[in-house]
This record gives structure tokens, C-alpha cells and sequence, in this order.
């Protein structure tokens, strides 16, 4: 039996048909050039062949013995129906980005059955110019976006000649580091350290308390939560997703952030506001104050390989109703910097409990019903997920992008979420299908983003290499 902490108890708790709480990854590999005919036939077969999962690929909520109530415990199972969990599918050839697109949004808006663990991958097959894609869900209250990445990394090998890497859910999770979350020697020497870190975190959350009221008052660069305009990515949702996708040289987009003075955060962050703007101005209303975006910081400590969720919070604004681009983005970088300032403050004992101060209340309206109708802290969630810096292969296929999909919840019916790997820089875009019409436009209004802040830099980002790949997919 494993005890589920309260953050990930709150993402089982908001599971609902209209908002499924699992996160995503769709992986795009090219094939090897001496692959058989039998190739992915061979690879699906061999996916379920595994015969040792360990967690959290192995983990199954707990319902209790006579009313079947869910309950915040999961134990390990020994028996998996990989059959289910693991799953062939295949585009009518050739399949391009747009039918890859359809097939990944369909998938992401199906929940995941709660009576199962609490993951499904799917193999995808028929994608033109000789390759294939993956796209993997599992449920946030196993994985955040951080140790999501680590057990990808785990599998893949940087050898395009290696044979026999490991599938997903071949691979555990790593052990938090002996002693990072304890201090002191035995029981009493435990209980005196949760106390003072205890006394540590009230301290620092009551002070953040005070800094917050007094931005929601007096003006100043830091954004408090619960102060985002109105706007029509806070309806309530319905359970359809829609999914697009951006990819960037890397090299081009930090050129272009250090030319600015700002770093790439503060970048993705004014790409993201930049066609938010674009694209409220056009299909919607764009709001007289600026849109926020809530961005997850990793909290976890270098050597903690540990999974489920451990991330603290930090509001921005984005910019969206000033006009002039370069503005934008120093309007953008001066909230960043607030909010850091605000987050180094706290104590480490109290980050998480800051993570349920900011979205408490939030998570509390969720519960009790209130749908779209719940106070959301912020506009719009967007991360920044470091990953691999060199490319990696699958039985000698190679990874040539992989691109996040989110979760979403009434009252924040868009996620935008970027992966660095091997050079590039990966945009996933995740939208409710009936309340972010033309997704795919919100992609392309990004890459004109990037363009238009290039040719006011002096074009900073261009001495970076292109890829022969096409760089811009919209789905």
C-alpha cells in the first residue's frame, strides 16, 4: 500500500468525465533505414512481452470493501492485462501531421479506467516519410511533467545501434535520495525537525500571504492569483480536447532571448501571450487587462528521482493587452522577476504547501460542483519542461520530436507546454474542443510571433542552423 499525498489526492479528486486528469506525450521516430517489413509488428510484440512492471506503471487505486469509494491509497499489483494497457493503431497511409492530430485528440479525451493502473501507450503506425509516433497518458497523481521526462529518459538510449531498450513501463521509478526528506537521528530527532520546518513554513506562507493582498491592491509588478480578467478560456468545459503542435531551432529561440535581455522562459512566456493575444483578438475578446499564466516550478532537489507530484507555483502576467511587442515582452520579464523574488522568499518547507495556498480555494470550488463557475487563480498553465540534450533511439529508431499534452481544468481550458530536446524546442498545445475553436491557428500565430520579434531584434535567431525537417505543424 502507498499513501497518496495531498496534491495528488486533489488531482484524483477533480477526475471527471469533462476533466480527465492525465498528462500525455506524443513521440515521433523515424524508422532505421534497414528496418523489415515487420518492423512495428515485431516492436508491438515485444511491448508486451514484459513481464516485470514495477511503480508506478504498477499502481491501482484502492476502493474500499463495501461502498467501492475510491480512496487516497494505491497498492502494486502483480498481474497487468498488457493487452489493454498497450494498444496498435494506424493512420490510412500516407498519414500526415493533420490525421496524426485527430487520432492524438480523440485518445487524450478518453479518461482512463480507474479500475486499471492508471496509464495506456499506443503505438502509431502508418506516418508518411517512413516513421512512426507513440503517445503515452498517465494520470498526474503518478507523474508530473518533470518525472514524467525522467522515465523517458531512462528507456531510450543514445545509441542508435542498441537493440534492446527498454519500453516505458519497463522501467520504475528512481528512490528519493537517502535522507533528502529527513534530518536527524531517529525518531526524535525526525520529530524535531517536522516541527521547526513546521513553524519554518507557517512563518514564510504568512508572509506571502501579506505580499499577495498587497499586490491584489496596490499595483505592483507581482500578479496575486484570483486577479485574472475574464475571459473565454474560463468556461466550463466539456470532455473533447483538441491538440497542435510547434517545434523551434533552439539555438534561434535562446539567441533570441539573450539578444532581449531575458531569459527563455520569459520568451516562451511572450511566444505564449503573443498569440493569445492574436488569437483572442480574432476569434474572442481580448480582455482590457493582461492574461496571467500560472507556471509550474520543479521543486524537487537534484538527486531526487522520486515520482508523482512536486511542483510549486508562480503567477505572471503575459502581456496580451499591450501593443507594442518589444513592451510586451519587458512588461512580461519584470512579472517573472517579481514572482521569482516572491518564490526564492518562502522557505523550501513551505513551496509546497504554497502550491495549495494559491489554488486551495480553487480546487475547493472544483470539488463542491461549481464547474466554471469556480474562481481560477490564473488564465492559463504554462511550462517549460528541460529535456534531453542529445537525440535518443528506440531499437535503432530515431526520436525526431517529441510534443506535451496536458490535462485541463473549468475555468483554464488551455494549456501550453514546451520540451527542449536534442536542439529543438517542442510546443504542445492542449485545448477544450468547444471552447478553443482552430487550435491549430494558435500554433501558427506563435511562429508569426517568432518572426515579428526577430526582425525587431535585428534578427538575432537566424544565424542558428535550420533543420531539414519541417519546423512548424499544426494539428
Amino acid at each position: 500500500m502507498r499513501q497518496v499525498s495531498p496534491v495528488d489526492a486533489a488531482w484524483l479528486a477533480l477526475e471527471s468525465r469533462d476533466t480527465p486528469m492525465h498528462v500525455g506525450g506524443l513521440f515521433e521516430f523515424t524508422l532505421p533505414q534497414d528496418a523489415p517489413a515487420d518492423y512495428l509488428q515485431r516492436e508491438f510484440e515485444r511491448m508486451r512481452e514484459v513481464r516485470t512492471i514495477p511503480a508506478p506503471w504498477n499502481l491501482k487505486l484502492v476502493e474500499a470493501p463495501i461502498t467501492g469509494t475510491r480512496l487516497p491509497l494505491m497498492r502494486e499489483v502483480r498481474d497487468l492485462d498488457l493487452d489493454y494497457h498497450v494498444r496498435h493503431s494506424a493512420l490510412p497511409h500516407p498519414g500526415g501531421q493533420r490525421e496524426l492530430g485527430v487520432l492524438v485528440s480523440r485518445l487524450h479525451s478518453h479518461q482512463l479506467d480507474p479500475h486499471r493502473p492508471l496509464w495506456e501507450v499506443h503505438l502509431i503506425e502508418g506516418l508518411e516519410g517512413n516513421r512512426f509516433a507513440l503517445y503515452s497518458k498517465i494520470h498526474h497523481s503518478l507523474v508530473d511533467g518533470v518525472s514524467g521526462m525522467r522515465l523517458i529518459m531512462r528507456t531510450l538510449s543514445s545509441d542508435p545501434s542498441e537493440s534492446a531498450t527498454p519500453s516505458f513501463w519497463a522501467v520504475g521509478a528512481g528512490e528519493r535520495r537517502p535522507g533528502a526528506s529527513e534530518n536527524g537521528a531517529g525518531p526524535l530527532g525526525r520529530a524535531t525537525h517536522v516541527l521547526r520546518g513546521s513553524a519554518t513554513a507557517l512563518g514564510g506562507l504568512s508572509r506571502a500571504a501579506g505580499d499577495l493582498a498587497l499586490a491584489a491592491v496596490d499595483g505592483r509588478a507581482l500578479q496575486a492569483p484570483y486577479r485574472a480578467p475574464a475571459s473565454v478560456l474560463g468556461d466550463t468545459l466539456g470532455g473533447q480536447r483538441r491538440f497542435a503542435t510547434q517545434q523551434y531551432e533552439l539555438r534561434r529561440v535562446k539567441a533570441l532571448a539573450k539578444t532581449a535581455g531575458c531569459t527563455l522562459n520569459d520568451f516562451v512566456l511572450y511566444l505564449s501571450g503573443t498569440a493569445l493575444r492574436h488569437y483572442l483578438g480574432e476569434h474572442a475578446t481580448l480582455p482590457d487587462r493582461p492574461l496571467t499564466a500560472g507556471i509550474p516550478v520543479n521543486l524537487r532537489e537534484e538527486a531526487d528521482q522520486s515520482m508523482g507530484t512536486a511542483i510549486g507555483i508562480m503567477i505572471a502576467e503575459l502581456g496580451t493587452n499591450v501593443g507594442n511587442p518589444l513592451e510586451r515582452l519587458r512588461a512580461i520579464a519584470r512579472s517573472t522577476a517579481e514572482a521569482k523574488r516572491h518564490l526564492a522568499r518562502l522557505p523550501a518547507e513551505a513551496r509546497t504547501s504554497y502550491t495549495l495556498l494559491i489554488n486551495g480555494a480553487y480546487i475547493a470550488g472544483l470539488v463542491a460542483g461549481l464547474r466554471g463557475r469556480a474562481p481560477a487563480p490564473f488564465n492559463v498553465g504554462i511550462s517549460n519542461v528541460p529535456g534531453p540534450t542529445e537525440p535518443l533511439y528506440m531499437n535503432g529508431s530515431r526520436l525526431d520530436a517529441l510534443f506535451p499534452l496536458s490535462l485541463l481544468m473549468h475555468g483554464n481550458a488551455l494549456n501550453i507546454t514546451c520540451v527542449s530536446y536534442a536542439g529543438t524546442l517542442n510546443f504542445g498545445f492542449t485545448g477544450a474542443r468547444d471552447t478553443i475553436p482552430h487550435l491549430q491557428r494558435l500554433a501558427i500565430y506563435m511562429g508569426e510571433a517568432l518572426v515579428e520579434i526577430e526582425k525587431l531584434l535585428g534578427g538575432a535567431g537566424r544565424a542558428a542552423p535550420k533543420r531539414s525537417r519541417k519546423a512548424a505543424k499544426a494539428k
